[in-house]
Parts: structure tokens; C-alpha cells; sequence
């Protein structure tokens, strides 16, 4: 499941996203070019396609929950507006798929340090997390994520 955030600015699009059954989170908003930039608003996260370059109308929550009728064993959630950032998952969709489901779900998209992961298994029921370029740049390596998350009290595999 790749979700990307759509930002509802006014009360009217609100309302609208309501009406269509959305499910709506409040965030910080991430769009730089924004004038609510940082501050709390709210969103729904569209299911994409295209690697998150084509949103669709569909919710990517009822995504999770169709995948989860039809017999799917996990989630995979790569989250398109944290992708490649290095600032940390994106808790809140984490938390809204985890609480919309009961398949375990892996994390991704987000990890710029070990710290990160941390924060992931601590604030939401994720199964498992995943990073790519945290570990092909060198920043990290496995070992030292599994000890950090260890030392927080996190069980893993060595």
C-alpha cells in the first residue's frame, strides 16, 4: 500500500472528504509551499499508484481492509510523503492502518537513523520496519538499529 496525504484546506473540502467516508487524521502539514506549513491540519491518504505518483479516490485505509477480506497475510505501508526523507515514519497513518486491521503491518518509508526505529515499534503497533538507503549509504548499519531498539527495550532477532 503506498498512501500520500490529501490536504484538505477548507471547511468545504472537509466536509466533502466526510461525506465520501474518508477516514480523516489531523497532521502536521508538510508542504512547504503551504500556508499552514507545520502546523496541524487535516487529511486523508489516497491509495496510489504509479509509485505514488497517481492518486485515486480510494482511501487507502479501505485498501487495507478490502486486502484483508480477500485474504492477505500482512501490509506492507510505504508511506509516499515520508519516502527518502531520513525524518522518521509517518506515526499517525501508521497508527490509523494498525488500528484498521488486525494483519500485521510493516513499516516503511521514513528512517534516517536508528532512533527512528525506536520511535516506530514504541508509538504504534507496527510489526516490523523497513529502510533501504539508511543501510545502502552507510549511515547505519542493521546491527546497530537492532542494538539501539534492543537498548529501548525492543525484543528483535540478532
Amino acid at each position: 500500500v503506498d498512501p500520500k496525504r490529501v490536504y484538505l484546506d477548507t471547511p468545504k473540502q472537509i466536509a466533502k472528504a466526510e461525506s465520501e467516508g474518508h477516514t480523516l487524521i489531523e497532521v502536521e502539514d508538510l508542504r512547504e509551499e503551504s500556508e499552514t506549513f507545520g502546523k496541524t491540519v487535516k487529511c486523508w491518504y489516497s491509495a496510489t499508484t504509479s509509485g505514488g505518483k497517481t492518486l485515486s479516490d480510494l482511501d487507502a485505509v479501505d485498501l487495507v481492509k478490502g486486502v484483508e477480506t480477500l485474504g492477505a497475510g500482512e501490509i506492507l505501508l510505504n508511506c509516499i510523503d515520508f519516502d527518502g526523507q531520513g525524518k522518521g515514519f509517518d506515526i499517525q497513518l501508521i497508527n490509523t492502518v494498525c488500528n484498521a486491521t488486525t494483519l500485521p503491518v510493516i513499516a516503511s518509508s521514513g528512517a534516517g537513523k536508528a532512533e527512528h526505529f525506536s520511535e516506530l515499534f514504541k508509538q504504534t503497533r507496527a510489526e516490523a520496519g523497513l529502510a533501504a538507503g539508511i543501510f545502502h549509504r552507510k549511515e547505519t548499519t542493521v546491527a546497530e538499529v537492532k542494538n539501539h531498539i534492543m537498548k529501548k527495550g525492543v525484543s528483535t532477532r540478532l
